[in-house]
């Protein structure tokens, strides 16, 4: 089969494309064939050795690229509990692998796999897994019944995330640029402040003492812990994101992990909305990694083998 993969670090270029064994599913495990995988930040942070350098994957002579997949199962394992022709999407969470589901078919464990979402396209639904359980596992991390204040709210994660606290009856101030106030209040933010200079200061205006809590898909770091009231809480996105616990408020770091039972949750409650920007063949995704990279997308984009 064909996948992607990088021996060497640096820009676009060095994406590869190469002939691989077709890979075969172990016990508790399932193949499955890539209908669509999309293409995400910590994709480009691999491929740049953002991530080696950071001690987040240690040195490999070559690396797989692509966590989220949608698709059809065509291979299965002792007792992985699903079928061959079941549609899926899925999350590979181990990031140092040889192959990712930048790739014809991609074997997964089968907790890290769940049934597709009705009336989502292939396109659609390979964007959920990674952004819907980072928004999820990180408003875990959340203890407050009041206010949150969500960074980055139009994006990919951030737009989950409004609409997860929303759900979860939080008052949710979000931080986007002022061309998408309509679409983050239509995600189900209760108020909202244009990024820019003085976040801090604007934020405490519309919350008088500051938020409960900020989660910080965005990486504004100290801008927004100094939004949160003494005492609150701060969730970070990134490995290094976290910034310093001033005036005893609780930073933690989300570490996304594979959970198909939580995402077969998030996939069938109807809350999440996905986005796409583009759908490109694998063979250029160089040039994904070129447009994510330029930014002003809105959704993520795909690829299809």
């Amino acid at each position: 089969m064909r996948a992607m993969v990088v021996r060497r670090f640096g820009g676009p270029e060095v994406l590869e494309s190469v002939e691989v064994p077709l890979p075969e599913p172990g016990p508790g495990q399932v193949r499955i064939r890539v209908a669509a995988a999309a293409v995400n930040p910590v994709d480009v942070a691999t491929r740049a050795g953002i991530l080696t350098v950071a001690g987040v994957i240690p040195p490999r002579e070559v690396l797989g690229l692509g966590w989220d997949v949608a698709g059809e199962i065509d291979a299965v394992g002792e007792a992985a509990g699903f079928r061959v022709g079941d549609a899926v999407i899925g999350l590979r969470d181990r990031i140092a692998a040889p192959l990712g589901t930048y790739a014809e078919q991609v074997v997964l464990d089968a907790s890290a796999v769940a049934p597709a979402p009705a009336g989502f396209s292939p396109a659609e639904a390979a964007t959920l897994p990674l952004n819907a359980l980072t928004a999820a596992q990180a408003l875990d991390l959340v203890e407050t019944d009041g206010t949150v204040l969500v960074t980055g709210a139009a994006g990919a994660v951030g737009r989950y995330a409004v609409a997860l606290a929303h759900a979860r009856k939080l008052h949710v101030v979000a931080v986007a640029s002022e061309a998408d106030e309509a679409a983050v209040r239509d995600f189900g933010a209760d108020r909202f402040v244009p990024r820019g200079p003085g976040l801090a200061d604007r934020v405490r205006a519309l919350v008088p003492g500051g938020v409960d809590a900020v989660l910080d898909p965005a990486l504004l770091g100290l801008d927004a812990l100094d939004a949160v009231r003494g005492g609150g809480e701060f969730v970070a996105f990134a490995a290094g994101a976290a910034p310093i616990p001033l005036r005893g408020i609780r930073v933690r770091t989300v570490w996304i992990r594979a959970d198909g039972a939580r995402l077969a949750e998030l996939a069938a409650a109807g809350t999440l909305r996905p986005r796409v920007a583009g759908v490109l063949p694998l063979s250029r995704a160089a040039e994904a990694h070129e447009r994510l990279a330029a930014g002003g997308l809105r959704g993520r984009l795909v690829l299809t083998p």
